[in-house]
């Protein structure tokens, strides 16, 4: 199943409001500046056309998790950077410093809210499923409403008890092997083995 083009934006607007969110978050959070208008920009135009790319299909849990983190490390870096100058990364006490609690804290909540949202695009992709396979239940029922209806246009309703009947052409006629052929099955590959 394939997106349309309004779909996939809306997907990506929402992939990429919930990840710059998260990303500000855990910045914040490990000990980061808040981030000033152009950097909060330029991630979200950023991430946001990332996304849109990767959002044609359905995606994986492992692909959300990873795309996730990929932009979680490009807005922790753009944050950084656009970050106050004076110490931007101290050292405390024993030669750590604040890049490994930042990055963990990033990573972290990578991995958690990219399970969340794997979990929100299968429910969002099952729904589409359902209502794609009630919308094809809906075709075929009104597909044996259109044969019955013309079954009974053809049908004599002069009380004769012969139906009219068009004439048919040779051209229209199906072939003969139709009959032979219809429970056919076709299979290609080595036969299937059965163990138990």
């Amino acid at each position: 199943m394939r997106a349309t083009l309004s779909f996939r934006l809306a997907r990506s607007a929402a992939f990429s409001a919930v990840c710059v969110l998260l990303a500000v978050g855990a910045h914040r959070f490990a000990g980061g500046g808040g981030p000033t208008p152009a950097a909060l920009l330029t991630g979200v135009l950023t991430v946001t056309a990332g996304a849109a790319v990767a959002a044609g299909r359905e995606r994986s849990p492992q692909a959300i998790v990873g795309l996730l983190a990929g932009a979680q490390v490009f807005l922790h870096f753009l944050l950084d950077a656009a970050g106050s100058a004076a110490m931007s990364h101290p050292t405390w006490h024993g030669g750590l410093s604040t890049q490994t609690g930042m990055f963990t804290a990033h990573l972290t909540a990578a991995t958690l809210t990219g399970l969340w949202l794997a979990r929100g695009e299968e429910a969002l992709w099952s729904v589409l499923r359902a209502i794609g396979a009630g919308a094809v239940r809906c075709l075929r029922a009104v597909a044996v409403l259109v044969r019955a209806l013309l079954a009974l246009r053809g049908a004599d309703l002069t009380g004769t008890g012969h139906p009219r009947r068009r004439a048919v052409r040779n051209s229209e006629r199906a072939p003969r092997t139709a009959g032979v052929l219809r429970h056919a099955v076709v299979r290609r590959g080595p036969p299937v083995l059965l163990v138990f």
